[in-house]
């Protein structure tokens, strides 16, 4: 079955940079929108950055865009979340998600997204 595990969380000052890592497996090599999300406590799951994978055409949530970068390796089984520019506000659990759909299309809605991975926490202090 499909299987998603998110790495790379940890505890930041404020300026820095972090990678997250997403690790996929269990579905075939059709093309899919995968993205990134986060939840912080008491507050809804937002859309961050996404991916449909084949094309690397990416969309990003407006307070990310300029610092986060989202990316994929070529062997399409790892997703990726460049983090710069840490602020405070970033602090949050991330957590990657593919698509209910395969093929192209973008999305930074999370009902847009079945399949989740476990999450990594990320605390910008």
């Amino acid at each position: 079955h499909v299987q998603l595990v998110e790495s790379g969380g940890g505890l930041v000052q404020a300026g820095g940079s972090l990678r997250l890592s997403c690790a996929a497996s269990g579905y075939t090599n059709e093309r899919w929108c995968l993205g990134w999300f986060r939840q912080a406590p008491g507050q809804e799951r937002e859309g961050v950055a996404v991916i449909f994978t084949g094309e690397n055409k990416a969309d990003y949530a407006d307070s990310v865009k300029g610092r986060f970068t989202i990316s994929q390796d070529n062997a399409r089984v790892t997703l990726y979340l460049q983090m710069d520019s840490l602020r405070p506000e970033d602090t949050a659990m991330y957590y990657c998600a593919r698509a209910r759909w395969s093929g192209p299309g973008l999305s930074l809605d999370s009902t847009d997204f079945a399949v989740w991975g476990q999450g990594t926490q990320v605390t910008v202090s």
